[in-house]
């Protein structure tokens, strides 16, 4: 049996489909915070609850903006909770999780992001047990940060990806362990995590002109005259460890150059789920990355380098500001 707890969690809801029901064109949210925590007795006997409808969307149509309320939502109810909830759509989760990572830097009280595959609606959901054991895990004492809590696994916020669109078990931590997991009922905590002996500091500043290409064979250099007209930042998805195409001609590292060269900023990543970057191994990687000075991501999810770049650019646009801050560790999201 569970015991409550005398703390108070904030349910942030902002929608997807753990608060969907079927509608003429699919599924929709439509479910208050308090309807789904009516379905939910159980977390009346964990803590005290109080709910905020941020907003109720698809996460589909999330965007660097959400993730700015969501931080913002935080801010301004910081110090009068103990930890925070969010329920959210899975679609786009793993984005929202390793955004609030860099938004909400070093926070003592938990921020979880979790959602579920199938409507609290129905019968057959996992949307109970996730909010159950989010509950939990936002009152436990040594609960700390932004992360994932999804099919009885805690996930770190950087570092957590969805890779399955039907399973329950929707969502890994790429390349690092989980911080803790549920096993009959009880969290087992695997990691204790540190923070510094700083305040909590939440950020109100990103910068959405970030573009992600992907590399495919025989891609046109054509495509970088369009994105230095409307982007700040590019993030590549090379093949294997970091490579980059040289052909022929040179067309391709050319257009790169001029890209860089108008001050823009540039990340390698790759396109494999696991082991990361390492653009020293080949040629075609070694001699682009000395030449362009190129920065990498290494082991960093797609989804951390994307909104990491986008807290950066919001800072500074100065390249050496910009790499010192990418290459600085935030929540485990490069492994030193």
């Amino acid at each position: 049996m569970m015991l409550k707890q005398n703390k108070k969690i904030l349910l942030i809801a902002t929608g997807g489909t753990i608060a969907s029901k079927t509608s003429e064109t699919g599924l929709t949210p439509q479910m208050t915070p308090e309807e789904i925590l009516e379905l939910v007795p159980e977390i009346n006997e964990i803590c005290q609850v109080e709910v905020i409808q941020l907003f109720s969307l698809d996460s589909t149509n999330i965007s660097p903006a959400h993730w700015l309320a969501m931080a913002g939502c935080v801010k301004a109810h910081y110090n009068q909770y103990d930890g925070f909830v969010i329920t959210h759509g899975t679609d786009t989760l793993s984005y929202s999780a390793a955004a609030l990572s860099y938004l909400i830097q070093n926070n003592r009280k938990p921020v979880i992001l979790t959602g579920s595959q199938k409507s609290i609606f129905n019968k057959d959901t996992d949307a109970r047990r996730n909010l159950i054991q989010s509950f939990q895990f936002a009152t436990s004492n040594q609960a700390c940060g932004v992360h994932v809590v999804f099919d009885g696994k805690v996930m770190i916020g950087t570092r957590t990806r969805k890779v399955r669109t039907k399973s329950y078990n929707a969502f890994s931590v790429i390349d690092y362990p989980e911080t803790a997991v549920f096993h009959d009922q009880k969290l087992i905590f695997y990691l204790n995590e540190i923070m510094r002996n700083e305040p909590c500091k939440i950020y109100d500043t990103l910068n959405a002109k970030v573009f992600v290409l992907k590399l495919v064979p025989g891609i046109s250099a054509d495509i970088f005259t369009y994105l230095e007209q409307h982007y700040d930042g590019v993030v590549i998805e090379s093949f294997g460890v970091g490579g980059l195409p040289i052909y022929e001609i040179s067309e391709f590292a050319q257009a790169l150059e001029s890209f860089i060269g108008k001050n823009k900023t540039v990340v390698i990543t790759t396109q494999v789920p696991h082991e990361g970057s390492d653009m020293d191994v080949y040629q075609v990687g070694f001699q682009m990355k000395q030449k362009l000075g190129l920065m990498e991501a290494y082991s960093m999810t797609i989804e951390a380098v994307v909104t990491k770049l986008m807290w950066i650019l919001g800072l500074t646009k100065d390249p050496q500001e910009i790499r010192r801050l990418f290459y600085t560790p935030i929540q485990k999201d490069l492994i030193e």
